[in-house]
């Protein structure tokens, strides 16, 4: 016999298999039921361990043998997926309201995994017998397993509203689902107002139910408006903080003690975390972190000085690391439709509330057939009571009894057979008066049901009184009821400078006439004995820190930029600059100075030409720098200096000084710049700032300073030739 082949497009045959594997991803994997707040995989997890009668009064099992009824009979993966599903639904740092009760390592907060599921056991918690209940009374549909050797249910009854309060997480194909825990209480109030009135308003509900409720706890500090506009649309997040406490010790230190951790957040992996930051002296104000954690998170933070305040350090803390996270909310589910859906908080309340209408109104049918049919056969125990004498008649004479009671006394057949099976203790008289008692009762029941089915009524308020039961139950008064996560208002503006973050040490930046650069720490003096190679000398010395950014002026007109903690160390003689920034061959550095935001630095070429420049437009960010001034012709750049006066004195090679207003220099921010001083016959000498009370001043052989305050002759406008300086005046013709 030939196979069946049919021609497709690649393309389509594609796309077809593709959506089937990701419809069957979104349905059978990833995304939870909206009734039932389960994926399948927890689902069939809970279905066999109550076919092993492992419910919270009953001794545990070996999980290993839980996960091989699931395994074997409804879900046909691997072992380790479904023990791993198994273990999240009973540790109480992951899950609200753990659904397993285990025995055993089910691992910690710390990330340990579980012990193998050979050594752990198992059984059912209250709660999910809470979400079976009602499973044998056709309370939802059954659909055939993998094998088709037997049957699950396609949805648990689920008398607790299991999707928000224990959440979800799952990845699918296209989509993802991430629900947050809530307190059980919270949520029944928010239900029970919904039944009274349906169309409540959003800010009611959130009212009543404020934000998630974690395991692990925390604070909660997102605004309410953006909880509001989370849970109305389906999609947000919340800010979650760890909760700390200041313990006063003696001699007036103190110590923060972290006792709850944001929700999802490894212990050991966050103190790892801190301490790296540590090393890397990115937490100035933290001295020492320390895991005194037993039963209960005991995180002890030291800080460095006890002048530290405990707010700020907490604040650094919370931005840079997970002590402070963003839970996103995204309430994607499959509708009762099994349609995968963005819902808002209350289209997802009333799902939970429609599926328990349902539930109610199928295990009322199915009670209601129940008793229809005892009493049906109670009704044919009667008949045989009041006519007991000709039923034994019929039974001993008649050669078809069966036939022949139906035909006398208007029985239906299995009233006749019941009849016939009853034994002959059953005759006695105080039997018939129990099964008239047991009649009654049952009639009065049919009675209620009944009536409990024509009154809509009637059957919000049998809800109600189920979702009743169920606040009393985990009501906060209850140690798992209690709100374990803290509402907290949005923390205030806490300004940690990035300063703060980082650790400030003063060093001293060295740079010889051979561009060898080294940093070394604490400010040196300016005659300090400092080691150079052979052949080269000092050139620069400049105090910074480390946290500072290193200006590098060269003499073709560029900036260079180098971060101060990344200089080599003062060590040996350092390494050459070259090799940190693009340098040419022909360029000498012209000065060196720590960045200061907002500064204002003079720059000139030895043309004469220059201008006024602010540090911050001059900072690079490549390794070729940033060209700043262009020296015309052969001209190179020469000065690179502060603006620290009112007055500008400048002297070239000619020996002519001239002194003209600061204010006259233009600022710009890059380009050739304007006529400091003109020259005939030479080119820029010096230049210097001064103040005109201050007077002009000149260093002399020997170490000796000289003054000239008249200045009167040497006052100009820019761009002036200038006069000849005082008798006295260096040669050649410098300033310092």
């Amino acid at each position: 016999m030939l196979p069946d082949i049919r021609e497709t497009q690649l393309g389509d045959a594609l796309s077809e298999r593709y959506l089937a594997y990701a419809l069957s991803t979104i349905m059978a994997r990833s995304l939870p039921d909206v009734r039932d707040g389960l994926k399948p995989v927890h689902r069939r997890l809970l279905y066999a361990m109550r076919q092993l009668r492992l419910s919270p009064d009953e001794a545990f099992k070996k999980s290993a043998r839980v996960v091989g009824d699931v395994m074997g009979k409804f879900h046909p993966h691997g072992d380790a997926a479904i023990y791993d599903a198994m273990v999240r639904l009973a540790q109480d740092f992951a899950v609200r309201y753990p659904l397993v009760d285990g025995q055993g390592n089910f691992g910690n907060i710390d990330g340990d995994n579980a012990a193998a599921m050979r050594y752990t056991e198992a059984r059912m918690t209250e709660v999910a017998e809470l979400l079976l209940r009602g499973i044998d009374e056709d309370a939802v549909d059954f659909r055939q397993t993998y094998d088709g050797e037997g049957s699950e249910p396609m949805v648990l009854p689920a008398a607790f509203p299991n999707l928000l309060a224990n959440g979800a997480q799952g990845i699918a194909v296209g989509m993802a689902t991430n629900i947050p825990p809530h307190n059980v209480e919270e949520l029944c109030d928010a239900l029970l107002h919904l039944i009274k009135h349906p169309e409540a308003r959003i800010e009611t509900l959130v009212d009543m139910i404020p934000g998630p409720d974690f395991p692990t706890g925390g604070k909660l500090v997102e605004s309410r408006e953006q909880v509001i506009e989370a849970y109305r649309t389906g999609r947000g997040s919340f800010r979650l903080r760890a909760n700390y406490e200041v313990e006063p010790l003696k001699n007036g230190t103190w110590q923060i003690v972290i006792t709850e951790i944001p929700y999802q957040v490894q212990k050991s992996r966050l103190i790892e975390r801190i301490a790296e930051l540590m090393q890397a002296r990115k937490l100035v104000m933290l001295g020492d972190i320390l895991d005194e954690s037993a039963a209960d998170v005991r995180i002890v933070v030291e800080p460095k000085s006890r002048n530290v305040d405990p707010e700020v350090l907490m604040e650094s803390l919370y931005r840079q690391t997970d002590l402070e996270i963003k839970f996103n909310l995204n309430l994607n589910v499959l509708d009762a439709e099994q349609t995968p859906r963005v819902m808002s908080l209350p289209e997802t309340l009333k799902a939970f509330l429609d599926h328990r209408h349902e539930v109610l109104v199928r295990r009322s049918k199915h009670r209601l057939g129940k008793i229809e049919d005892r009493l049906e056969v109670l009704g044919g125990y009667l008949i045989a009571y009041l006519n007991i004498d000709e039923v034994i008649r019929i039974i001993r004479e008649e050669d078809h009894p069966k036939d022949e009671m139906i035909r006398r006394f208007e029985l239906t057949e299995r009233q006749a057979e019941a009849i016939l099976n009853m034994r002959l203790r059953s005759l006695r008289k105080l039997e018939e008066i129990e099964i008239r008692k047991e009649f009654e009762e049952l009639t009065a029941e049919k009675a209620e049901i009944e009536a409990l089915l024509a009154d809509e009524g009637l059957r919000w308020k049998a809800v109600s009184g189920e979702i009743s039961e169920i606040r009393r139950t985990f009501a906060k008064s209850t140690e798992l009821g209690r709100r374990r996560t803290e509402i907290g208002a949005p923390p205030s503006d806490v300004v940690v400078p990035m300063e703060a973050m980082v650790e400030r040490e003063p060093i001293t930046v060295i740079c010889s006439e051979k561009g060898w650069v080294r940093a070394m720490k604490g400010h040196i003096a300016d005659d300090a004995d400092l080691k150079f190679k052979e052949g080269d000398q000092g050139k620069f010395l400049v105090r910074a820190e480390t946290t500072d950014k290193i200006l590098i002026f060269a003499s073709d007109g560029r900036f260079f930029t180098v971060a101060a903690d990344r200089l080599p160390k003062g060590r040996g003689h350092g390494e050459p600059l070259r090799l940190m920034i693009d340098l040419g061959n022909e360029e000498d550095i012209v000065a060196i100075l720590p960045h200061s935001a907002g500064q204002r630095l003079l720059l000139a070429s030895t043309d004469g030409r220059g201008f006024i420049v602010n540090s911050d437009d001059v900072i690079a960010q490549k390794k070729a720098g940033k060209q700043v001034l262009n020296p015309g012709g052969s001209a190179k750049a020469q000065v690179c200096l502060p603006v620290e006066g009112d007055l500008i004195a400048v002297v070239g090679t000619n020996r002519k000084l001239l002194v003209f207003e600061t204010s006259e220099v233009p600022e710009m921010a890059r380009g050739k710049g304007v006529i400091l001083q003109r020259y005939r016959d030479g080119k820029l000498g010096d230049i210097t700032f001064l103040k005109a009370e201050e007077g002009l001043s000149w260093s002399l052989q020997g170490g000796r300073t000289r003054t000239e305050t008249d200045l009167t002759t040497w006052r100009g406008k820019r761009a002036g030739a200038g006069k000849m300086p005082p008798t006295g005046f260096p040669r050649p013709a410098r300033f310092t």
